[in-house]
């Protein structure tokens, strides 16, 4: 298991040009999109580099004069020089400090507000594809319970500013270290001045700096062996936890008593022995651990090192006492510097593994042409579709969804589309919608191929209530106007006041509350003293109203009426409904969409008795079409035999 483990691993390693290219557009993306938080940034690190030799230079000036002359006069005056540059220094420090980690705070929304453009913007196909959703799993564990990513990108480029600041600064102030000889009268000492002697200190001193940031970067990758366990751990334990919160499981967790199974789940999962930190836990008090140990253990040996050096030198007479702080300070400063680089280089090759993912999420392609015609805008919705031997198969199948339809919808004409589960119903939504495109065949708009046409302004010609539609934790007419068109693919203009003072609705009030009163939500509206502010559910806002599944399900129906578009698409948006109130809301839906086109799609052959034409699928075909009267007719036929088994339940006696 150990060596798959690590022969897992060794394949996942970046070479590191490919490493620096990750990370270098990386960076450059951060740049483009948050350059303010950088120049700040690198304020910062400028300030926090010379703080510390500003108090070391200052002080080195205040112990020479102690172990010289002890002039009051000189004493004082850098007293006051020490303290006041480094109350200032700090002061500035402090405040770029505070504004780099305000900016910072934003990272981590800007990096969702990324991913949520990418998904939003890419195809639907792509959005649709279990692939997409499994790599934006892997992008997510790694950024949010890994710390890699795009988000690490950024602490990265303000280590290495700080550390290449303070390597500069300890450079100009131990400098001398090295050019100051040690006098003739010191003795066997005066070997501290041959090259070789100084070569020799120095390349033990780079060699130690060197080895404590490798050892590091060695005990980083062995976190990185554990990444994909981890992730299912992690993945795992939150499912768990949020067993016992999520308000829909309540009933079935005390009915069933699934709090049993969940607190036992949980039990094996945070094992310390056998749970999904085991392995990660055995690594760190073996060959993980020890790496970091001993990566410390260099880190600190290097102390005994600058400071016999040091001490020797000056026990040899170069320079005096306080000198020995301020070199011993920068040398440690240098060090420091030198081996935080060394280890933001090695997380950097370490962190191009999670970039690396994060790019193939965004770099999705977008495969569907999105067209250049403008939709017709017509005053008397003369539209008219057609589909032409279109067939379908969803990606990474070979069975077809669809298989050769060929249809024409009549303008005005009301339309129903019926069949049992997995019959090809919503699929055909999908490809009226444009949301796929169509395999083999085509589908027209007024007798031009819809791929042809802008993509967005096609889309606008529909409104669709989706069987899983969903509605937003905010007030009732925003989400009824929910994008604000008005119809034409053009968002309304903001203006119109709400009941709240001071708040831009951006939506027309009077439509709206049309719209709700028209979906057979007057009773209800009627009842609630905000109205249109009315909140619903209590996610962002305590006093929220828990709507039933009915009445969201009429909020839907109120959503596709407020869009005004040209063809109005119910997909089984009644079933919270009964039979009675399904028929209603239909029969009055009918009277509504006027002159417009309109397609139902329902289990419930009752509810579309009142359609010009009815079409039936089986099998990703269509194998009947005809009036709810001609169906009937034939006894044999598919709508029948449905329509017979439903009724059955509804008759008297």
């Amino acid at each position: 298991m150990k060596n798959k483990r690590k022969r897992d691993y060794d394949e996942k390693k970046i070479p590191w040009t490919e490493a620096w290219a990750l990370n270098k557009r990386a960076l450059l993306l951060w740049l483009s999109e948050y350059p303010k938080l950088f120049v700040v940034t690198g304020f910062h690190a400028l300030a926090a580099a010379l703080v510390p030799y500003l108090t070391l230079y200052f002080s080195a000036r205040l112990l020479d004069e102690l172990a010289g002359e002890r002039r009051p006069e000189l004493l004082t005056k850098w007293v006051i020089v020490l303290l006041a540059g480094d109350a200032a220094a700090c002061l500035l420090k402090a405040l770029l400090f505070r504004w780099r980690q305000a900016l910072a705070a934003n990272l981590y929304y800007r990096g969702e507000v990324r991913i949520l453009r990418k998904l939003l913007s890419m195809d639907f196909a792509a959005a649709d594809d279990a692939s997409t959703q499994e790599l934006l799993d892997r992008v997510r564990q790694r950024e949010i319970w890994m710390d890699c990513g795009l988000g690490k990108v950024y602490w990265q480029f303000a280590s290495l500013t700080e550390e290449l600041f303070r390597m500069v600064g300890a450079a100009a102030l131990t400098a001398s270290l090295f050019l100051l000889p040690v006098p003739d009268q010191a003795g066997w000492l005066t070997l501290l001045n041959h090259p070789a002697c100084m070569l020799v200190m120095a390349l033990v001193m780079i060699g130690v700096i060197l080895l404590s940031p490798y050892l590091a970067t060695l005990g980083e990758r062995r976190v990185l062996a554990h990444g994909e366990e981890m992730m299912f751990g992690n993945r795992s334990y939150f499912f768990r936890i949020d067993l016992f919160r999520e308000e829909k499981r309540a009933l079935d967790m005390r009915i069933y008593r699934q709090d049993i199974f969940g607190v036992e789940e949980y039990r094996k999962l945070t094992d310390p022995k056998t749970g999904f930190m085991s392995g990660l836990g055995r690594d760190a008090r073996g060959r993980m651990g020890a790496l970091f140990a001993m990566s410390e253990a260099v880190s600190r040996s290097f102390l005994g090192v600058a400071y016999l050096f040091v001490c020797l030198k000056a026990f040899g007479g170069a320079f005096g006492v306080g000198a020995v702080t301020r070199y011993i300070g920068g040398i440690m400063a240098f060090s420091t510097g030198l081996s935080g680089i060394l280890k933001v280089l090695g997380e950097a090759a370490v962190n191009s593994e999670a970039l690396k993912i994060t790019f193939e999420f965004l770099d999705i392609p977008n495969e569907m042409y999105q067209g250049s015609l403008t939709v017709e805008k017509r005053s008397d919705r003369r539209y008219e579709v057609e589909f032409r031997n279109v067939s379908f198969k969803y990606p990474h199948t070979e069975n077809y969804a669809l298989k050769n339809i060929s249809l024409k919808f009549r303008v005005g004409e009301r339309l129903a589309v019926v069949g049992e589960n997995g019959c090809g119903k919503t699929t055909f939504i999908k490809l009226l919608c444009r949301l796929y495109d169509p395999t083999e065949g085509m589908i027209l708009l007024n007798g031009i191929d819809i791929r042809k046409y802008n993509y967005r302004e096609y889309l606008s010609v529909f409104s669709v209530v989706f069987q899983d539609f969903q509605l937003l934790s905010v007030s009732l007419g925003e989400n009824v106007a929910a994008g604000s068109w008005d119809g034409t693919g053009t968002p309304l203009p903001a203006g119109r006041r709400s009941g709240c003072a001071g708040k831009e609705d951006g939506y027309d009030r009077e439509r709206a509350l049309a719209c709700v009163r028209m979906a057979g939500l007057s009773q209800w509206l009627d009842a609630r003293s905000e109205g249109l502010d009315t909140i619903l559910y209590r996610d962002l806002d305590e006093k929220g109203v828990k709507i039933s599944g009915g009445e969201a399900q009429k909020v839907a129906i109120a959503r596709s009426l407020y869009h005004n578009a040209p063809f109005i698409i119910l997909d089984e948006p009644t079933a919270a409904l009964d039979p009675e109130a399904e028929y209603e809301i239909y029969t009055r839906f009918n009277e509504i969409v006027g002159d417009r086109t309109a397609i139902y799609i329902s289990h419930r052959l009752s509810s579309c008795r009142f359609c010009d034409e009815i079409l039936v699928f089986g099998a990703g075909e269509i194998l009947q079409r005809g009036s709810h009267e001609e169906l009937l007719r034939d006894g044999e036929g598919m709508y029948s035999k449905l329509w017979n088994a439903q009724a059955q339940y509804y008759r008297k006696g």
